[in-house]
């Protein structure tokens, strides 16, 4: 259940099942009861009131109120609009409820919990008006559940619609919608629940959604255990390319992720001047010196390399430019972090001109400031539609890095990273995620899949390392992650 539904697709979802047999009212019934058991565990004793909506999102809240009531609850229904405008399975909803429904006003009765079955996942405008004193009374209420998604935000992009209301729980059906997983609706949902209200898998196949959640399930391949006659030249041989003396940490970090990743062999290529100084910190991680491009150049060329890393703390002048073209015309797998992207801001063609030329797989991993030097016409955009852009433009897999990032495919595939914990915002993190992922690409991964693997991996180190990490603390975790994800498999 990984797949993610826009409100368009989930709105197909109901219909083709419609089409195919189901009554929409079993469809609602099965939503209500849903959420009449959230109501329960989330609120088992005292008054419950019901804010419903003018379409099917209130249906859904007034078959709960039913349910409830139907259990003894103290259960009343505020609406706003008129009841008597209802239609389709709204309308029977509200014919089956015996309670009538009051006016909805910015100020409500007070409750134990208050239903929030506003507008749910169809919500395409900003709130205003009564509805938006609404949401704000709501806010005021001690514990809220929300119906498919907290009114006022948007399905698709989290985007907060104006005003949205702030839910302890929240229900949706059949699909999690990508605004449950970007922020600010991700913060706005509390703990949230997918029911299974009757829609069929197949429904789901001839949807065919290209947005997924990052969950092992989607990569699995690419963060595979070593098989038993597998070596060191068998899972790989990654290269990571050192900044000057005075800049080397950052590589350092994102080899050691690699290795940590799985990479069977990891070196780091320093240029003469860093090589004493790597040098006093390497053990694990073997240590080769180039100079300039032509040398960076014989080292990728070998044919046992299979991923390069290039750009933590590369430096952004003339020589670090030429550095990331010789990276770029190499065979290798590649990760462009950092430096690696930041070299081409004044000639962004000229970086997607180079990864057209490449057969092997490129993974950027930009934050907002590097992505909007490379895609400045893009920003303000939604992050799904940037980062969808900015994949087919570039010809990459992209990372755009964030709470919630977003890892996007030329193909229009994206994936919707959920667990990565705040502790991570700190210096060196972007390093190890570089690393990690040039770690399975050297394994064989393919580059949407080894780009999805590394941001879950990356904040499961993170959740493992706990808080008060800082980017060292993150490569050694990465083991007793692999450890209890290969042990579910």
């Amino acid at each position: 259940m990984h797949e993610l539904l826009t409100a368009a697709e989930m709105a197909e979802a109901d219909r083709r099942t419609i089409a195919g047999g189901v009554p929409g009212m079993t469809l609602m019934e099965a939503a209500g009861r849903a959420v009449a058991e959230a109501a329960a565990v989330l609120a088992p004793e005292g008054p419950v009131l019901v804010v419903a909506g003018p379409g099917n999102n209130g249906g859904d809240g007034l078959v709960a109120a039913r349910r409830l009531a139907a259990e003894g609850r103290d259960v009343r229904v505020t609406m706003l609009g008129d009841p008597a405008r209802l239609q389709g399975d709204a309308r029977i909803a509200f014919e089956r409820w015996p309670g009538g429904a009051a006016p909805a006003a910015d100020g409500l009765p007070e409750a134990a919990l208050v239903i929030d079955a506003l507008f749910g996942a169809g919500l395409d405008r900003p709130l205003a008006g009564a509805a938006a004193g609404i949401v704000a009374a709501i806010n005021r209420e001690p514990r809220v559940l929300a119906v498919d998604l907290p009114s006022g935000i948007d399905a698709d992009t989290g985007a907060d619609l104006g005003i949205a209301v702030k839910a302890d729980a929240t229900v949706t059906f059949f699909r999690k919608k990508p605004g449950h997983l970007l922020y600010p609706g991700r913060g706005r949902c509390g703990r949230l629940t997918v029911a299974d209200i009757g829609i069929g898998a197949a429904v789901l196949a001839t949807i065919a959604p290209r947005a997924f959640e990052n969950v092992p399930a989607l990569w699995d391949a690419a963060a595979r255990p070593p098989g038993p006659e597998d070596h060191k030249y068998r899972r790989g041989h990654a290269l990571v390319v050192s900044g000057p003396m005075a800049r080397t940490g950052a590589a350092r970090l994102a080899a050691g992720a690699a290795l940590r990743a799985g990479a069977g062999l990891v070196t780091l290529l320093s240029p003469p001047d860093a090589l004493a100084v790597n040098a006093a910190h390497l053990t694990a991680v073997m240590l080769r010196r180039f100079d300039g491009a032509e040398g960076l150049a014989a080292a990728l060329a070998e044919p046992r390399v299979r991923a390069v890393a290039i750009g933590p703390a590369l430096g952004t002048g003339a020589d670090a430019r030429a550095l990331v073209a010789a990276a770029l015309a190499a065979p290798a797998a590649l990760v462009l972090d950092a430096d690696g992207m930041t070299v081409w801001s004044e000639a962004p063609e000229d970086l997607f001109a180079a990864i057209g030329r490449r057969v092997a797989p490129t993974i950027l991993t930009p934050h907002e400031g590097e992505f909007g030097r490379l895609f400045p016409d893009l920003t303000g955009r939604p992050r799904p539609a940037r980062a969808r852009e900015a994949a087919a433009r570039s010809g990459a897999t992209l990372i755009l890095k964030g709470p919630d990032s977003v890892i996007a495919a030329p193909d229009g595939r994206i994936a919707i990273n959920a667990n990565a914990p705040p502790w991570l915002a700190t210096a060196g993190s972007g390093d190890v995620l570089a690393g990690i992922a040039c770690g399975l690409l050297a394994q064989g991964g393919a580059g949407f899949e080894a780009a999805a693997a590394a941001a879950w991996l990356h904040g499961a180190a993170g959740t493992e390392a706990g808080p008060g990490l800082t980017a060292e603390d993150l490569a050694p975790a990465i083991g007793p992650v692999l450890r209890r994800l290969w042990a579910s498999t």
